[in-house]
């Protein structure tokens, strides 16, 4: 396989997953919206194949009012009872609970920061950490930050955001670069701005 065609070991060959490795997995995200829709698709996730939730997020879309919090914020017990009856998403009570949850907590952040952005880039002093992984192995399931950054969403009440989830928030959102370096999208995610990594203990 060429330099220009390598890609992480996990994009497979599903034509979903690998679109969504090339244009959107490690860029550096700044739109409130699509942070929240972030923050929901990997709640529901929990358990599951990230793949599982990319088949259902026009649905998702669809049943959470396109990931806009203030709307998400109103859904009341007759919308939990609707979307508990919508085959298109994963139809589980606590993560549509938490979904709704998460959006009320969503706005205070927004109230208090400004926007959720400002909040949640503070995790990595406000620029990428860019690793240098090799190897899928070599990759953490979570981080310091991203078990500082569950603490701090837990205290302001979100929910399902252990560390592993925020870490994989952190890698979709762009505020951590995994792609291994023998993936042609390190370099390119790299040049978007991003700072090294912390040198590894030995």
């Amino acid at each position: 396989m060429s330099g220009e065609t390598s890609r992480c070991d996990w994009a497979g060959s599903d034509p979903l997953y690998i679109t969504y490795h090339d244009t959107e997995w490690g860029v550096p995200l700044h739109d409130d919206r699509l942070l929240f829709e972030f923050l929901v698709l990997e709640g529901a996730q929990a358990g599951l194949s990230w793949l599982t939730i990319l088949r259902k997020r026009d649905n998702y879309r669809r049943a959470f009012a396109d990931f806009v919090p203030e709307k998400v914020a109103r859904f009341d017990q007759r919308k939990i009872v609707r979307l508990l009856a919508d085959a298109g998403i994963v139809r589980n009570r606590q993560k549509i609970e938490a979904a709704i949850a998460n959006a009320r907590a969503y706005l205070k952040v927004q109230e208090e920061f400004g926007s959720f952005d400002a909040y949640s880039w503070r995790f990595v002093e406000g620029k990428p950490i860019r690793n240098r992984w090799r190897r899928m192995t070599e990759i953490p399931a979570k981080t310091e930050e991203s078990e500082v950054m569950s603490r701090d969403l837990v205290q302001r009440g979100f929910r399902f955001v252990g560390p592993t989830i925020c870490y994989a928030h952190m890698q979709a959102t762009g505020m951590v670069n995994d792609h291994l370096l023998g993936c042609f999208r390190h370099a390119q995610v790299a040049a978007l701005t991003g700072r090294q990594p912390r040198k590894r203990r030995s």
